[in-house]
């Protein structure tokens, strides 16, 4: 991704120029890929996980984080390119979906390209990048349990790593490991109260 004064690109500015370079209406996630350059697997993970933080219909959460844990466990193998099946690749994304998500991200991208930069490298580098990609896909087969909203946390946590990966900024990482970890514990509590609830109803009902 092309570097502006020292700081990586910002996702929704590099994704404007994909729009504006491409001639065909559709590109395969293979060629987004490519065009996204050195910032390919943070542009992905951040990519796929911000559509897992949107509200989702009932029982589709685990559809939705196929993308994601496909994209993190490549990363947790250390691949150097991301690879799809080919149903999936040439699906793709149109370009008025890539539109649609720059204006979607650039608000957000506005409120924090201040905070975030290349900082703390050894937590952005090769070996940390496949650490990120194990939790990620972690992260997704917790996205993937159909239980409403049960995909939103885990998600969002995945969110701020592909942003760290994207900015370089190894602090942000320290932040997504935390917020990795508190919405594990947040799922776990849901469905602990949820098995307890249902134990309470189910000894009430043979009362």
């Amino acid at each position: 991704m092309t570097e502006l004064q020292g700081q990586p690109l910002p996702l929704s500015q590099r994704i404007a120029q994909i729009i504006e370079e491409t001639c065909a209406d559709r590109l395969s996630f293979t060629e987004l890929a490519a065009q996204l350059h050195a910032r390919a697997w943070g542009g992905l993970l951040f990519i796929f996980a911000a559509i897992n933080v949107l509200p989702l219909p009932p029982g589709t959460s685990w559809f939705f984080a196929i993308p994601l844990m496909l994209v993190s466990a490549q990363m947790a193998l250390g691949r150097e390119s991301p690879w799809f099946p080919s149903w999936i690749n040439r699906r793709g994304v149109t370009k008025q979906q890539l539109q649609h998500l720059s204006e979607k991200i650039r608000w957000l991208e506005t409120r924090v390209e201040r905070i975030f930069k290349p900082r703390m490298a050894s937590l952005t580098g090769a070996v940390a990048t496949r650490l990120i990609g194990l939790v990620c896909f972690i992260l997704g087969l917790v996205a993937a349990i159909p239980v409403p909203l049960f995909h939103i946390a885990p998600a969002a946590a995945a969110v701020l790593f592909g942003l760290a990966l994207i900015y370089r900024d190894g602090a942000l990482v320290i932040c997504a490991a935390v917020a990795a970890v508190l919405s594990i514990v947040l799922d776990a509590l849901v469905i602990g109260s949820g098995v307890v609830a249902l134990s309470y109803a189910a000894s009430w009902l043979h009362l």
